[in-house]
């Protein structure tokens, strides 16, 4: 008979059958502090046990990875013996419970992640999910994530140079809020969290730890359901002025050799990074946690040891250096405090005033967790679910009318009420203003720059979780492309709903293939990452959203391009092929409220080969701007590159589209969201050039019209001029679709 009821295991997240794991592993039962170090260290969160037999699958190497997945962050080689280290996670149910803190200490997290590489970071991204704007709910949730987003990172001082948001009902009772770093090392100081050599110290550092957190990895595990006020003392709550601190003194000892080690002490807490730095290392690690320093009084060890209380390492100390190391730490006025040492075995020791109150191998909380291959099966009738046809429809609008309505959607409308509440030129290192391209941050001491983006959209991921994920990967390949950026590496948060139904494990399964297939077409390896599950409210699931984070690099920072037509007199080109493809389009979604049809094709060979053609030309000093076309198809990207430009306008005349889309041919043209294409401007002088090359590398070319005048004009061939409007009234109408609902204009 278990040592424990039902309830008592239902409470940490441990089935019978994982109760007998831990018996079998350990040769007795444990206690209860012991049964809470496997509750976290065995929740999806932390061991991935439903995703690993998949991720297992994904392209990880590649000749620029100096570091893969398995340690805090992923590194690729930048030149010059540096390297950027980034990283993307999730803090999606925190977030729901109490936006402000739940976002906040997503961006703590995740920056920790970054210098305890060694790595001082530089940037922030964010890629965001929320119900639909005309709830009052899903304005408080918006308000309170970017307040926590810029809140933190501001008082930080990491710029946040972009992002994404999208609106969608499915996420209603589970916003997401992914979150991203970047930092610069020398590849030769990167720093590992791993234990090594007996004797050696362990070092807690940091904030005081508190009861805040206790159970979040396991929060972060379930669904939610009516018990939702039960589940916010599992909110962490940041502070990122003591952050600050301890990123200058860890990046200090890193400088010197007295640190062997470092774990951010993030989710599960000392838990988890006492365990996972002794079995990387091989060794034991012996803690007395009574010298842990506490800010709350009565603190049992297994509260000291699952609270997730932010701002918090552990560091493994050359024996005989601590005096130096405790030095540094009380120069940045912290807590350092010898709390155990390393040891000859594979144990984690926890003690308590010199008592042991538990011991269990650091193999059986990390390696030996459970790994599940769940069943899966694609839903039965699924495409029949997405067929649709012209008698769903909405009344035809005017190409003017969709795509003002368009232009006024909160998911494509300028984001800038959101992105001004960051600072994103602290460090003076940001190259391209916010909502102006992907983001992009100059490598100082070099002439190179970094962009990076994060992308995905959970509409095509729903009609086809292949090809939806392969859509992220390339996207957001395809943004940083267009700022002149050689794409070089990636990482993937992958938000989706509860794994033990056999449909969500379906649209996993098929996303993770997806991401396999993009990473190694375009030679963007993954060098880590986040899974977050069980993204469900009272059975209802997110839309399925693999969000992709990419980085690549500029080589001559000056040449760097932007969305926007910079002046008159230019021409317009654009690549690729319009296949009329409105399956799953914001056009769709907007205009006539449907989730239906297909998902683009892509050609991955197309698409890598305009992302060389993209980097070739600007890098030449070609293109004088470039921007993606992405949500709302053509006409939504043309008018985009005609915004924050002082209005200057543009003519240009389009074939039609190869597809009526299931529509119409004229909006199919305009608004359909095939892939692989790209507008650019350029010096008449140049467009030659900028064509040839395109021919010769396969890439489908045209020049389609001038920049000039105050109109945006789109005439189709055979159709005439279908839109024409004045800059400053689509201008208005997208500055504006976002800002209306929080109680004043963008200006």
């Amino acid at each position: 008979m278990a040592a424990f009821d039902d309830a008592t295991l239902e409470r940490h997240g441990v089935t019978h059958e994982e109760y007998n794991r831990i018996v079998e592993l350990m040769g007795r039962e444990p206690n209860l502090t012991e049964l809470g170090l496997f509750s976290v260290m065995w929740s999806e969160h932390c061991s991935y046990k439903s995703s690993r037999v998949h991720l297992r699958t994904l392209p990880t190497e590649g000749k620029r990875v100096v570091q893969g997945p398995g340690e805090n962050a992923g590194a690729v080689d930048i030149g010059d013996g540096l390297a950027a280290v980034f990283k993307i996670e999730s803090h999606n149910h925190p977030s729901f419970i109490e936006p402000y803190q739940g976002a906040a200490t997503g961006v703590g997290g995740i920056i920790r992640d970054i210098f305890t590489m060694g790595a001082r970071p530089i940037a922030l991204l964010n890629s965001l999910r929320f119900g639909n704007i005309d709830s009052a709910q899903t304005r408080r949730i918006v308000d309170g994530v970017v307040r926590g987003i810029g809140g933190y990172g501001n008082s930080i001082g990491i710029p946040t140079v972009g992002g994404e948001v999208m609106f969608d009902a499915r996420y209603s009772g589970n916003p997401l809020v992914n979150v991203f770093c970047l930092g610069i090392s020398r590849q030769d100081e990167i720093v590992k969290g791993a234990a090594t050599g007996v004797g050696n110290a362990i070092y807690y550092v940091g904030a005081k730890t508190g009861r805040d957190g206790i159970h979040g990895a396991t929060m972060a595990s379930a669904e939610f359901d009516d018990k939702l006020e039960e589940k916010r003392p599992a909110v962490q709550v940041g502070d990122p002025f003591m952050e600050k601190l301890l990123l200058e003194a860890c990046l200090e000892v890193m400088k010197t050799d007295a640190c062997v080690g470092v774990q951010d002490m993030g989710a599960a807490g000392l838990v988890c990074s006492t365990c996972e730095t002794g079995a990387r290392g091989g060794v034991g690690v012996e803690i007395d946690v009574a010298k842990v320093p506490q800010r709350e009084t009565g603190m049992t060890p297994y509260e000291i040891m699952l609270s997730e209380s932010q701002e918090r390492m552990l560091l493994i100390v050359k024996r005989g250096r601590e005096k130096e190391v405790e030095a540094i730490f009380e120069k940045w006025d912290l807590h350092a405090v010898h709390i155990g040492e390393v040891t000859a075995d594979d144990k984690l020791r926890v003690k308590h005033n010199g008592v042991v109150v538990a011991e269990v191998p650091n193999l059986a909380l990390t390696d030996e967790a459970p790994v599940y291959n769940r069943p899966y099966a694609e839903p039965t009738n699924r495409a029949a679910a997405f067929v649709f046809s012209k008698a769903d429809l909405k009344p035809m609008p005017s190409a003017n009318d969709g795509l003002m309505a368009l232009l006024d959607a909160p998911g494509i409308a300028s984001k800038r009420w959101i992105y001004r509440q960051y600072d994103h030129m602290v460090r003076g290192n940001t190259i391209a203003l916010a909502g102006l391209t992907a983001g992009v941050v100059r490598v100082k001491g070099t002439p190179r720059a970094l962009a990076m983006s994060a992308d995905g959209n959970g509409r095509y991921c729903e009609l086809n979780p292949r090809q939806g994920a392969k859509l992220a990967v390339a996207e957001a390949a395809r943004n940083v492309a267009c700022t002149g950026a050689l794409p070089i590496g990636a990482t993937n948060c992958l938000n989706f709903g509860n794994p033990q139904k056999p449909e969500v494990m379906w649209q996993f399964a098929e996303a993770v293939a997806g991401i396999g297939e993009a990473c190694s077409a375009l030679e963007t390896p993954i060098t880590g990452g986040n899974v977050s599950l069980y993204n469900e409210t009272d059975g209802r699931a997110i839309l399925p959203t693999p969000v992709i984070g990419i980085v690549g690099v500029i080589e001559d920072a000056e040449r760097v391009v932007g969305r926007v037509f910079p002046s008159a007199g230019l021409d317009v080109v654009l690549f690729g092929r319009n296949l009329g493809e409105l399956g799953g389009s914001e056009y769709l979604n907007t205009v006539h409220g449907l989730l239906r049809g297909e998902a683009p094709a892509l050609d991955l060979a197309q698409e890598k080969a305009l992302h060389q053609l993209l980097v070739e030309v600007i890098g030449a000093g070609y293109a004088k701007s470039a921007h993606d076309c992405s949500d709302g198809g053509f006409a939504v990207t043309l008018a985009e590159c005609c915004f924050d430009s002082g209005a200057t306008g543009v003519s240009v005349t389009v074939p039609a589209a190869s597809s009526d889309g299931g529509v119409d041919l004229v909006a199919a043209t305009l608004f359909g969201e095939s892939a692989s294409r790209a507008v650019m401007s350029v010096n008449p002088s140049d467009t030659a050039k900028v064509l040839d090359a395109a021919r010769r590398l396969g890439v489908p070319a045209a020049k389609i019209g001038v920049t000039g005048g105050r109109t945006i004009a789109i005439a189709i061939d055979g159709h005439g001029v279908v839109i024409e409007c004045p800059v400053l009234d689509a201008e208005a109408r997208w500055s504006n679709g976002l800002s209306k609902w929080f109680g004043g204009s963008a200006a």
